[in-house]
């Protein structure tokens, strides 16, 4: 008799409502992504089969969360959630002040004008459309200072995420620490493919920009995913809880932006939080001009609730082991079908790597647009370019910044898609991987002047 040498891995929730999805025909895809202009973020909602466009905002939520909605105090001033969520944070984060906002960005915003002074340089771990954006427009410059290896899409460098010391310390020597406002510390990476930053390499760049004055201001938009990594991955850290890591991870820097939207399991909302209590005293004075009052910052009291819940259930070690697995099942399917992809597999995504599907396209061509417009057509799959367009324009000369990844999101909402649709979304890749001699690239036709692969339009070629 055969013994059993392994078992079969299921998810750890099950499902308890459902939402139907709209089966499209190809001819009925071309004429979507013709109206949307080629981009997926125009397509309407409706005519997407597996939505991978996103992880925010996107997720499921739980019926502990669900439960929390109807615990909503929505007083204008001094909502009973407001407190609960305060207490949540300072006690998985362990930041000393909060100031809620609608969303991520909103607390880039605040963060951003506080610390920045005109002429001022940001460095950090590559950068975020948003994060980079504000930071522009409260007159600074984004400089990168992560290491080589997050530009190679090949490399297997298990922690990509980190910053490369002496990037940092040459920026400090050669603009001067007071001419750095502060460095921004993404946990994880998600421009680099969802790759983790080390605890080692926090420690130093929090150790380093001390000496110097300069404050750290960590992403920590996907920190609970960051800190799994760092359990499985660094040494010293495999009997450590989740929560723990997370907590050291945040006591290397000196406030935090959030967009809860992601780890946190909710459909809106995020966070600033802070360790300055005079830093503190400014956001929440800003906060009432561009959100909404400093208890409850354009969120809904219930809302606020379903993210101090969605703070405890993120961090459970069954919930991150089933999250992050699910994007490397896909992943690893992937790679042995021999589609290039971003290596190591990282948090949040499968990322393929535009550039080797279609070397014949120059990157003028827009090829991470033109693969996430080919995938939709061949099977209904939404997903994100996160290449050229997203890297948007130098806004002194006013040309195209050309980064060395030219990549395709595939972007997994946490508890929503099955294993069924993770193997139709391999097969799906697959098919158009199949067909990539065909292509012939996109043209831009319309570009908006903040963000423009929200909004941009191209034609085929």
């Amino acid at each position: 008799m055969s013994t059993l040498q392994r078992r079969s891995w299921a998810e750890p929730f099950k499902i308890k409502a459902v939402e139907p999805l709209k089966m499209t025909t190809r001819a009925e895809r071309e004429s979507y992504i013709a109206e949307a202009g080629y981009n997926t973020f125009l397509l309407r909602s409706r005519d997407v089969y597996i939505d991978l466009l996103t992880d925010s905002g996107t997720n499921a939520m739980s019926d502990y969360q669900w439960a929390g909605m109807m615990m909503g105090d929505e007083a204008y001033a001094g909502s009973e959630n407001y407190y609960r969520l305060e207490k949540a944070v300072q006690d998985f984060y362990g930041y000393k002040y909060l100031v809620p906002t609608h969303q991520g960005r909103g607390a880039e915003n605040i963060i951003s004008q506080i610390l920045i002074k005109k002429g001022q340089y940001v460095p950090g771990n590559m950068y975020f459309t948003t994060t980079r954006l504000h930071q522009e427009l409260s007159g600074g410059t984004f400089v990168d200072v992560i290491i080589d290896e997050a530009h190679d899409s090949q490399s297997t460098h298990p922690f990509k995420g980190n910053v490369d010391l002496k990037k940092f310390e040459s920026l400090i020597a050669r603009a001067g620490a007071e001419n750095i406002a502060y460095i921004t510390i993404g946990a994880t990476v998600n421009m680099a493919g969802g790759q983790p930053i080390a605890m080692e390499n926090l420690r130093a760049v929090h150790a380093l920009a001390s000496r110097h004055g300069i404050k750290v201001v960590l992403d920590a938009t996907r920190a609970m995913e960051n800190a799994f990594f760092i359990k499985k991955r660094e040494a010293g850290y495999a009997d450590k809880s989740i929560k723990d890591i997370l907590r050291e991870m945040c006591s290397y820097s000196d406030a935090a932006t959030m967009s809860g939207k992601k780890d946190l399991l909710v459909n809106i909302g995020g966070f600033l939080a802070l360790n300055d209590y005079d830093v503190f005293e400014e956001a929440r004075n800003m906060v009432v001009v561009y959100e909404g009052l400093h208890t409850y910052g354009g969120l809904a009291g219930r809302d606020m609730e379903a993210m101090a819940r969605g703070i405890e259930e993120a961090c459970q070690l069954d919930h991150l082991q089933a999250r992050i697995g699910q994007v490397e099942y896909v992943g690893n399917r992937l790679l042995e079908l021999g589609i290039p992809i971003v290596k190591p597999i990282g948090g949040h995504a499968i990322f393929l790597d535009a550039k080797q599907f279609y070397p014949q396209l120059e990157q003028t061509k827009f090829p991470a647009q033109t693969l996430a417009a080919e995938l939709y057509l061949e099977s209904g799959i939404r997903a994100m370019e996160r290449g050229i367009v997203s890297a948007g324009r130098n806004k002194e000369t006013g040309d195209h910044y050309f980064p060395k990844l030219e990549l395709v999101r595939l972007t997994f909402p946490r508890r929503v898609y099955t294993q069924a649709h993770c193997d139709v979304t391999v097969e799906s890749v697959y098919e158009v991987w199949q067909n990539r001699s065909k292509v012939k690239g996109l043209t831009m036709v319309y570009e908006p002047k903040y963000l423009r692969f929200f909004q941009a339009r191209f034609e085929k070629l």
